[in-house]
């Protein structure tokens, strides 16, 4: 999957509010842009999507079959 088939995804299934879905989002398309930016700049935006990831924590806990 690419970012579009990502995005559209999240459209379809009204994922917006799903930050782990973001968060995939985030990735892909830092992973598209690898070749374009310095290996200081990837890291420092792969830094921050991590940051934003640990941030969710275990808030699913006790409502997994709710939320996937």
């Amino acid at each position: 999957m690419n970012s579009k088939d990502i995005a559209q995804y999240i459209e379809a299934t009204n994922g917006i509010s799903k930050s782990w879905l973001l968060v995939q989002l985030r990735l892909k398309k830092l992973q598209e842009r690898r070749d374009e930016i310095s290996g200081e700049e990837y890291f420092m935006e792969l830094e921050d999507i991590h940051q934003d990831l640990m941030k969710l924590g275990e808030w699913w806990k006790g409502q997994e079959n709710e939320v996937f």
